[in-house]
């Protein structure tokens, strides 16, 4: 049984007619992998609460007008302007069958590190998601990466650092394992930085062209001859 639970119902309503589905406080869904796909609809708030807890990485257990049924969301349309949720797709899964879900990478301990304690360098992430494949029971919440050993500004975690739990791989076998997740960087070089390239180059007298197009050293001679 899973963590998360949502309530659907059976929806006619179809294309145009949605916006009156939404207007009422509901949003319209399809769930896939049975014999066909099932149009449903659920109540707005409830499914955002559900939605932010499991993300597309941990499986919810849908009651569908009674019928039971354990999913993932796997796609989650968001209004451009509204940023409200329009649209979901559920994918149908098996507790026994092994699926691909989208994972976020969390990094743990770096306040820990010599790098932040001693040197307070910053961290920069490149990854914050990675697929994996696991059974639904095995399906992560995250996947972390201790950064506790991280000391020099040069100090790097990659994926190959991440610790898989149990029973889960990862979904892309061909992902470099070397890539960067984790990187460090000196704040206060990089301010340092930045107020110098805001101050611009140092301009002498000397490099300034005169009203006429010539230098003033150029001027004084001219004057002088």
């Amino acid at each position: 049984m899973a963590e998360y639970k949502l309530t659907l119902e059976k929806r006619e309503l179809t294309g145009k007619k949605l916006r009156t589905l939404r207007e009422k406080g509901l949003i319209p869904s399809v769930v896939y992998g049975g014999k066909e796909p099932m149009l449903m609809a659920s109540e707005y708030v409830a499914t955002e609460k559900v939605l932010q807890k499991a993300g597309y990485h941990s499986p919810i257990d849908l009651d569908m007008a009674g019928k039971k049924q354990l999913v993932i969301a796997k796609n989650v349309h968001i209004d451009p302007v509204s940023r409200k949720i329009i649209n979901i797709e559920f994918q149908a899964i098996s507790a026994n069958e092994v699926v691909e879900a989208t994972t976020p990478v969390v990094v743990v301990n770096f306040e820990a590190s010599e790098a932040s304690k001693i040197y307070h360098f910053a961290l920069t992430q490149a990854i914050t998601e990675l697929d994996v494949k696991a059974k639904p029971a095995d399906l992560p919440k995250s996947l972390e990466l201790d950064a506790a050993s991280l000391k020099e500004v040069d100090d790097k975690l990659t994926i190959a650092d991440i610790v898989l739990p149990k029973g889960v791989e990862l979904a892309d076998k061909e992902l470099d394992a070397e890539q960067v997740v984790v990187s460090l960087y000196d704040p206060a070089a990089e301010a340092e930085k930045r107020e110098a390239e805001a101050e611009g180059p140092t301009v002498e007298a000397a490099d300034v062209p005169a009203d006429n197009g010539t230098k003033p050293e150029a001027e004084a001679t001219s004057e002088q001859a």
